[in-house]
This record gives structure tokens, sequence and C-alpha cells, in this order.
């Protein structure tokens, strides 16, 4: 038996580029990858969805990152079908009215993206559960915590460290509910998959001087209704800031976003937030889901939202913003920490490097994390799990 933990999603989906991370990251090898297998899903599945693409606008002091961006695209080279694979055009001042006259005149340069698009996420994931629950021995079981997770004991016992049993594997423990009582499955797999649970479960395992740490950032819809976005009909994001306080890796910005039905949102914002100072609680795990507390939007963050959009969209209104909803992101690294790829680590129930039913725990799944998600399962799969297998 295989389980994964995974958390529930509900936001609605931008279907990214990966334009933003360096070129030889899993961000940006799996964002590609993702993009193309969600599109190719979409498609197949009749999930709904739009490619309307983005633009990336800069003003005169921001127009050296965008040209470093589209650099960046042309070094990925081209498909088997001789296409780009993660095309982009410069546009000049002329071009960009054509596509957005609501933009800000100071705007004098953007990079298009036309690969980017929206889906129904929703939609998505459904086509996703009636995957697992039609295949021959996959299960779905919902509002189910996992509360603690062990190695099994029988591989605790080998004669010798690196002894690989038909036992070995990881007892997990469950409460479904509001049970008073939970279950216990042994399982031969683990994919932890937890977001922002899953340095908390890996770490319950490690030695003190060994854990990873976490940090939270919170983000911030806002919807709008009002002026000065009569004309959008894409994606925009401004350049993330590049001065002294540069959080380019933290966030891309406060950005315009789209829905299916037309609806304008923008987001998110960037605030961290940390657990409680309790005195009562001697490790982060003891209140680990302070983060939920802070998914109730309010209106504190607005005019701040405000002040960064009307930088490129100068004629929308602070009374046009409402707050709409809230995500927290999985951070690995605080503030000032730079870039973090993706992080897939494998621990095996032996305690050795090497061997087979490992808990495989996905870590710093931000995003481009649901763009990828597709190709995540894939490289977890063939370039993790196989790989595994062969070196035993």
């Amino acid at each position: 038996m295989s389980i994964s933990i995974a958390p529930c999603y509900t936001q609605r989906l931008t279907v990214r580029q990966g334009l933003y991370y360096p070129p030889q990251s899993l961000k940006t090898k799996l964002c590609l990858r993702g993009r193309d297998l969600m599109y190719e899903r979409c498609r197949a599945y009749s999930v709904p969805h739009e490619q309307v693409g983005k633009l990336v606008v800069a003003k005169e002091s921001q127009r050296d990152y965008i040209w470093g961006l589209h650099a960046k695209s042309l070094k990925l080279g081209n498909k088997e079908d001789g296409s780009p694979i993660l095309p982009t055009v410069l546009l000049s001042d002329d071009a960009i009215r054509q596509m957005e006259p609501d933009l800000s005149k100071h705007i004098i340069a953007a990079l298009w993206c036309p690969m980017t698009g929206i889906i129904d996420s929703h939609s998505f994931m459904e086509s996703l559960e009636k995957d697992i629950i039609d295949s021959e021995n996959g299960e779905l079981v919902y509002s189910t915590r996992v509360v603690r997770v062990d190695p099994s004991a029988r591989s605790l016992v080998a004669a010798t460290p690196d002894l690989v049993s038909p036992e070995d594997g990881w007892v997990v423990q469950v409460v479904t509910g509001d049970a008073e009582e939970g279950d216990a499955l042994l399982a031969r797999t683990v994919i932890n998959s937890s977001g922002l649970s899953s340095s908390l479960i890996l770490n319950a395992l490690l030695p003190y001087d060994c854990q990873i740490p976490m940090y939270y950032a919170r983000g911030s819809y806002a919807s709008y209704h009002g002026p000065g976005v009569g004309s959008v009909k894409r994606l925009i994001y401004p350049c993330p800031d590049t001065g002294s306080n540069a959080h380019g890796f933290q966030s891309l910005g406060t950005h315009l976003t789209l829905d299916l039905r037309g609806k304008v949102r923008f987001g998110p914002d960037i605030e961290w937030i940390e657990p409680p100072p309790d005195p009562t609680y001697d490790r982060p795990e003891d209140e680990a889901d302070f983060w939920m507390k802070n998914l109730i939007p309010d209106e504190s963050q607005l005019p701040k939202m405000y002040e960064a959009v009307v930088d490129y969209l100068p004629n929308i209104e602070l009374a046009g913003l409402q707050p709409d909803y809230c995500g927290v992101r999985p951070k690995l690294v605080p503030p000032w920490g730079g870039f973090q790829d993706f992080l897939f680590r494998s621990d095996f129930p032996t305690g050795s490097r090497k061997g087979r039913n490992p808990m495989l725990s996905l870590l710093n799944i931000e995003s481009p994390g649901l763009t990828s998600s597709l190709a995540i399962a894939e490289h977890v799969v063939e370039n993790i799990l196989h790989r595994n297998l062969d070196h035993e």
C-alpha cells in the first residue's frame, strides 16, 4: 500500500511559464513541462481554460529586467517541432498601447508571454480525483489528519542498517473528522505533499539539529469593480522589485489576473507571518495550523495594494477594491534568503540513504507549484521512485 499526504487546494489557477526562475532550476523545468501537460489535460478532459497570455510591464528603470527575461527565454531553445520552448516577444510603446490602452504612460516596454493562461482549478482537480477513483486500487479519504508517521517496527530490528525486508515501510496514524480514535496504516511508500505541514511531518522524524525551518508568507487577493480596467483582456504583471529591498524571488508583485468569467482581481501581495510567541509551545509543530487563522481576508492590505497597482494602471480607484481571498506560501527561506528551488527529499525506514519504500517529502512547493503539478507527479514517479528501485 502506498499513500499520499496532500492538502486541498481551492484557489483558481493561472497557468504560468517558468519565466522568472534560473534556467536549470526544477521550478523552470517542471513549470514548462507542467504547462504543456496542463493544457493537454484541459483539452482531453474538457477542463475550462483560456490561453489569454500575459504582459510583464516595465518603466524606463525596469527595461533591463524584461530584456533579461526575454534573453533567458531565448536560451531555453526550441521544441522538436521547432517552436520555442518559452515564447516571448519584446514590445515597444505603440504595441503596448494597442494591446492594453489602460496602462500608465510611464510604462514604456513590455514582455508578451502568449502561453500563459487561466483554468478552472476545481474542474482540473475533479478530473484528477476521477482518475484516482477509477483506478484499480486508488482511494480518496477526505477530512483526515495525519497525526504521526513512524518507520515500521520490523525494519528497525533488521540485522544490518541497510537490510531491506518485505515489511519495510511506514506506520501512518490518521484521524478522520471529529473521531475520538484514529486508524493506523502500514504504507510501503509515503508521499508527503502536505504543503505548509510537509516540513512538520518530516521534522517529527529528524533529530532537532537536523530539522528543516519553515517560513510563512501570506498573500492576499482583492477583487475589483470600477474604472481603469475596462479594456483589459490579458493578465498584467509589474516587474518585481529590483531595488535595494528586492523581493523578486519572494513575490512576483501585485498583478492583475482574470478568471474565466472576466472578473478582475489584484494580488497577491506579500506579508510575512510567524507562529505566535507563546511560551507554552516548545516546538513549532505544537501549533502547526496557526496559519489557518490568517486565511480570512480583510481590508488592512488594500491601501498598499492600491499603491502598487496604480503605478501601472493609474485610473483604478481604491473604493473599487474589495478583499477576496488569502493564501499562505510554504517557504524554506526567510525574506532575505534569495532563490529556493522545489525540494524533493527521500527518507528510508532503515535510516540508510538508499533502498526502497521511501517517504518522499515535497518541500517549498509554492508558485509555480500548481502549474507544475502534473510534471511534479511525473518527476516523482519516473525520476525518484523508479530510481530508488533501480538502486536496490
